[in-house]
């Protein structure tokens, strides 16, 4: 190959490299704010950003006071009641309250990471995260349930294991964990010499 045509190449795709991640991460949050904001279009066509900052500073106040204030602890808590137990509808939110609560919020799931020997000759462990330090509750005594996240994903498994496969995650904090479980081991720990 042409070494001018190697060069223009090694440069380009370091600029892809570069360029890529910055240019997708931009076209995300732009892609939510835009999604927000045209909630109510006649209103963000003539004052764009109102709808978005509205809908934020309203999410705040309400996360305030759903959680400071016994009367907007009781309305959250009545609102959860109603939504749970609504044929047809519980499930949707059950399983998206859930879902946000385990990675956000007061009452994080995914808060003990761990490491899985899932094989063991050769020995190959996984890292992720412990759900249920007991499983006597379905008749699996001395059994641990262990979620563990898909690379490159917002998705994983969960598998129930004996408690001897299992480890703490020293030295990593849980949202370090995650972040080497999702990025293929790739994003992690670095050794300080």
């Amino acid at each position: 190959m042409n070494p001018y045509i190697r060069t223009f190449l090694k440069y380009f795709l370091q600029g892809v490299l570069i360029i890529g991640p910055l240019s997708t991460t931009i076209w995300i949050i732009w892609s939510i704010f835009y999604s927000v904001d045209n909630l109510i279009p006649h209103i963000s066509e003539r004052f764009p950003g109102l709808v978005f900052a509205i809908i934020v500073v309203g999410t705040t106040i309400i996360g305030y006071l759903g959680s400071r204030f016994l009367a907007g602890k009781l309305l959250v808590e009545g609102l959860n009641y109603i939504l749970e137990h609504t044929p047809g509808v519980k499930f949707i939110y059950k399983t998206i309250r859930e879902v946000i609560g385990s990675f956000v919020g007061d009452k994080q799931k995914f808060s003990t990471p761990v490491w899985v020997r899932v094989q063991e000759n050769p020995e190959i462990w996984r890292i992720g995260f412990l759900t249920q330090e007991d499983m006597s509750f379905a008749s699996l005594s001395q059994m641990v349930s262990v979620y563990l996240p898909h690379s490159y994903a917002i998705s994983g498994w969960v598998i129930v294991i004996q408690k001897e496969n299992i480890k703490p995650a020293e030295g990593f904090s849980a949202k370090q964990a995650m972040e080497f479980a999702v990025s293929g081991g790739t994003v992690g720990m670095k050794n300080e010499k």
